[in-house]
C-alpha cells in the first residue's frame, strides 16, 4: 500500500476531543487513510457507512436516545460519506454531546455539502484536511526515484488514482468507472440537477480545454444552457473534487484580462476518460494540454499537504503575453512556465517581470519536474 503523505499528521491531531475532517475526491483513499490511523490506535471502533441506503434511512431523523444507543461505549467512530447522511450535523453535535471522549473521523467527497451540514456544529472543535489521488512524490517514496520515473508517460495518460496504479492491468475498466456518474454522483443527487446529459456535455467540454482559459458563455453555447446553469454546475464539480479552476492574476491593469478562468481536472486520467482518449504519448496532439494538467494538479498536491497559505494564478495580458502558473504568499511571487520538451526556448515576459519583480522564475520540462513535486 502507497503511503499517504499527511498520515503523521492526522496521527499528531488525535487527541479525542476535535473531529478530524478527510475531504477528497471519491475513490482516492479516504477511508483506507482512515482505517489505517484507526488500527494504529487498537481501540474498537464504530463504522457508519454514509453510502448504505439502511444507515442512512436509520440516521435521517436521529433523537439523543438513539445516538446514545447506537454509539454505545465506543470511543473512535468513523463516519464514511458524511454528506451523504441528511441531518449529519445534527448527528455529529449530538455524539459530541453525548461524548465528551471521543475521537471523530469523518469522511466526505463534497465539500459544499459537507460544509453546509458540519462546519456550524463542529466550529472550533475539527481539524480538516483534503485527500487527492496518489501524488508524484508518494509514488516516488513507495518505489524508487527511477521506477517512479518510467512510469511518467503512464501517469499523463492514465493518471493517478489508487487502484489505477497498484491494478493497472484494470486500469481502463477502473477509469471507465469512475469517470461514469460514479465519481460525481453527490453533483447528481445534491445539487439538483435534472439534466445530467448537460452535465457530461460540460465535462466533455472542459476536458477539450484544459490548459485555455474558458468562457461561460462560449461554453453554454457549445452544450446548449444557459450561463447560470453553467457556472452553478462548475462550482459544483470543483466542491466534488472533480475539478478545479485557476484564477487570472491582476493587479487593477488596464490592459490585463481579468474576466476568464482556466479549469482543470484532479486527475489526468479522468481527463483522458471523459474525452474517450487513452491514446499512448507518442499518438496525442495535446501533450501540452496533459503536461500542464499533470505540473499543475500534482503541484496543488504538494502544497496543500505541505501547508501552503498563498494563492495561485495564471497571467495573460491583452498583448496576449502569458505566464502559465503563479504562486504568491506574503507578496513573494513565483512564476512558472510549464513545457513537456526541455529544448522549447521560454523567455517570461517583459511586462509582468517589469511591473511585478518576482523572486524567481522557473522552466518546468520533462527533464526537471522532479524539483517542483
Amino acid at each position: 500500500m502507497i503511503a499517504r503523505t499527511i498520515l503523521k499528521k492526522i496521527q499528531s491531531k488525535i487527541d479525542f476531543k476535535k473531529a478530524i475532517l478527510i475531504l477528497g475526491p471519491r475513490q482516492v483513499g479516504k477511508t483506507t487513510l482512515i482505517n489505517e490511523v484507526v488500527l494504529q490506535l487498537n481501540t474498537p471502533f464504530l463504522y457508519i457507512n454514509g453510502d448504505d441506503p439502511a444507515v442512512r434511512l436509520a440516521w435521517n431523523t436521529p433523537t439523543q436516545a438513539f445516538i446514545n444507543n447506537y454509539i454505545g461505549n465506543y470511543k473512535v467512530i468513523i463516519i464514511d460519506e458524511a454528506q451523504r447522511l441528511e441531518n449529519i450535523g445534527l448527528s455529529v453535535k449530538m455524539i459530541i454531546d453525548a461524548k465528551k471522549d471521543v475521537q471523530l473521523f469523518i469522511s466526505g467527497s463534497s465539500a459544499l455539502a459537507i460544509a453546509n451540514k458540519i462546519n456550524e456544529p463542529l466550529t472550533g472543535r475539527k481539524w480538516e484536511y483534503n485527500l487527492y489521488p496518489i501524488s508524484w512524490s508518494e509514488v516516488n517514496e513507495h518505489y524508487s526515484f527511477a521506477k517512479t520515473l518510467t512510469r511518467l508517460n503512464e501517469f499523463l495518460i492514465t493518471g493517478m488514482y489508487p487502484e489505477v496504479l497498484t491494478n493497472p492491468n484494470h486500469r481502463i475498466e477502473t477509469l471507465t468507472n469512475l469517470s461514469s456518474s460514479y465519481l460525481y454522483k453527490d453533483v447528481l443527487e445534491m445539487g439538483g440537477i435534472r439534466r445530467p446529459e448537460i452535465l457530461l456535455k460540460l465535462l466533455q467540454a472542459l476536458a477539450w480545454q484544459v490548459g485555455n482559459e474558458v468562457s461561460f458563455n462560449e461554453l453554454a453555447q457549445t452544450i446548449g444552457a444557459d450561463k447560470a446553469t453553467v457556472s452553478t454546475y462548475i462550482d459544483l464539480l470543483e466542491k466534488a473534487f472533480v475539478i478545479f479552476k485557476l484564477k487570472p492574476f491582476a493587479r487593477n491593469l488596464r490592459n490585463e484580462i481579468n474576466s476568464t478562468r482556466k479549469i482543470y481536472f484532479y486527475d489526468n486520467g479522468i481527463r483522458n476518460t471523459i474525452i474517450n482518449n487513452l491514446s499512448p504519448i507518442e499518438q496525442r496532439n495535446d501533450i501540452g494540454a496533459l503536461w500542464e494538467n499533470f505540473i499543475i494538479s500534482e503541484r496543488r498536491k504538494k502544497l496543500a499537504y505541505n501547508g501552503f497559505y498563498g494563492n495561485v494564478y495564471f497571467w495573460r495580458n491583452k498583448a496576449q503575453a502569458e505566464i502559465d502558473y503563479i504562486e504568491e504568499q506574503d507578496g513573494v511571487i513565483n512564476v512558472f512556465e510549464l513545457k513537456w520538451n526541455p529544448k522549447i526556448r521560454v523567455k517570461f515576459p517583459k511586462a509582468f517581470i517589469d511591473t511585478y519583480s518576482p523572486q524567481n522564475t522557473h522552466i518546468v520540462n520533462r527533464d526537471n519536474f522532479w524539483e517542483f513535486l
